[in-house]
């Protein structure tokens, strides 16, 4: 016998149904597709009286974190998603979205699950970064729906059944992912298999539809178009509104997953962890150029004795670390994987400089097996050395990995190249006054025995780590 829940669910979807048939019938007769669904007032009141309940479900729930966030958010009934729910960001708040076709079919427990599922979105910053992904031109809009859900569905129980989970995309698209990896690591995978694939052998593409109804058809490629109509503010203040409504909701105890997200979403106050930021990095910083006798000079074309300048397409980048023994060798051998990871899709060249009081050594690198024990120190640390030597040569990027305990001011101030600094999970601030660029923090890594050291093929080199086997985003 159905609850009075579901009887108002049932009569709500069925409710809905007429008026997508209104709709279609007046786009028939005028042979006009713009022609919108419209709901009456009294239709919104009582689906929100079911949104009303799911949301006193949550905040009565021990993690309440959910019901009080979505006590914060706007809500509106859209039929043009691909999906139960869907948010944006409009007006200064998160706006909610619910297609009735797909979310009436659910039970209760879904519901919460899939506002669960939105709100995970939203405090992994998903909502940027796959705008960012999208416009780097590198990752297709299914592979980021894909593993931006991936992330988010593995914390989350009583998933619709047609939801992107870990098991569901090894299935579909034969791949071997583990749990509770990063957003980059299923993003990368993902993509690959679908630019080999691409399509099915016999043409047919995946079927991730719920049914063939216009309205009622789930569809992975796009449940996430409504992100795309968000306002056009700066990431800044998306983060500050997002820290507000984070603060807000923190009303009880948060189980140990929920903990980490914010952990990670408040770490620097909401900026990018520092490989991100280096990612982003990458993509501003110039190659240098090299002498040809094929090009006249720009400047002076009538003098053929000048000669012209071509990108040589290689930039110079270099890696120092703070050997003072404040930063371990964990610390350190995760992080130049990261480097390298993050570069290997251009054509630059990685330089390490161990620096104590001074430089002890300075060597290159192609990849991390080239990556030399660390000389050993026991002094203290000045910033200076590294960089009085970088301005006597041509380098586009110092990447600078240290407790932070140094000068207050440096002796010489970069010359032409971007600077990072990466604190030590050891470390707290930049003693600098002036650090001339961006200072980030690295996150912590679990001290190991070198008698039981992993092989760097199996160290976890991205993202926040909860007990050491959960990583967020």
């Amino acid at each position: 016998m159905k609850s009075n829940f579901e009887k108002m669910t049932d009569e709500l979807y069925e409710r809905a149904i007429e008026f997508v048939d209104m709709a279609t019938a007046v786009r028939l007769k005028g042979n006009d597709k713009s022609v919108g669904i419209e709901v009456s007032e009294e239709y919104k009141r009582e689906f929100f009286s079911i949104i009303d309940k799911i949301n006193f479900n949550l905040i009565e729930d021990e993690e309440n974190f959910y019901g009080y966030f979505l006590l914060q958010m706007g809500r509106e009934i859209n039929f043009e998603i691909s999906s139960p729910s869907g948010v944006n960001f409009k007006g200064s708040k998160y706006i909610i979205y619910f297609n009735p076709l797909l979310f009436l079919k659910l039970d209760i427990k879904q519901m919460e699950t899939t506002i669960k599922h939105e709100i995970l979105h939203i405090i992994s910053m998903h909502l940027i970064r796959a705008k960012e992904c999208k416009e780097n031109g590198k990752y297709s809009t299914l592979a980021v729906n894909l593993a931006m859900d991936v992330v988010v569905n593995q914390y989350l129980n009583y998933l619709p059944p047609y939801s992107a989970t870990l098991e569901w995309v090894n299935v579909n698209y034969s791949l071997q992912l583990e749990a509770y990896q990063t957003f980059e690591y299923y993003l990368g995978k993902i993509q690959t298999e679908l630019d080999l694939q691409d399509e099915n052998e016999d043409g047919e593409e995946h079927d991730t539809n719920m049914d063939e109804d216009e309205y009622a058809k789930y569809d992975q490629e796009k449940t996430h178009d409504i992100w795309d109509e968000s306002d056009e503010i700066d990431e800044k203040t998306m983060t500050e509104f997002t820290q507000k409504f984070v603060n807000s909701s923190q009303k009880g105890t948060l189980p140990e997953y929920m903990k980490s997200f914010i952990a990670q979403f408040k770490n620097k106050n909401g900026e990018l962890p520092w490989n991100l930021y280096l990612k982003k990095l990458m993509g501003t910083i110039e190659s240098n150029k090299k002498k040809t006798v094929t090009r006249r000079n720009r400047r002076q074309p009538n003098r053929l004795d000048l000669r012209g300048e071509l990108r040589s397409h290689k930039a110079e980048i270099a890696v120092a670390i703070d050997i003072s023994g404040s930063i371990s060798d964990e610390e350190f051998r995760q992080a130049i994987k990261e480097v390298l990871s993050i570069v290997k899709n251009h054509n630059h060249e990685i330089t390490i400089i161990e620096c104590d009081r001074e430089i002890k050594r300075i060597y290159k690198v192609k990849n991390v097996r080239d990556v030399q024990d660390r000389v050993a120190t026991g002094g203290g640390t000045e910033f200076s050395p590294v960089f009085e030597y970088l301005n006597t040569k041509k380098f586009n990027l110092l990447i600078y990995f240290t407790d932070g305990k140094g000068e207050r001011n440096l002796k010489s101030k970069p010359k032409g190249y971007k600077v990072l600094w990466v604190i030590s999970g050891k470390g707290d601030k930049l003693s600098l006054k002036n650090p001339y660029g961006a200072v980030k923090k690295l996150s912590k890594v679990e001290e190991k025995n070198k008698a039981n050291m992993l092989d760097l093929k199996d160290v976890m080199y991205d993202g926040y780590s909860m007990n050491n086997q959960q990583p967020i985003i």
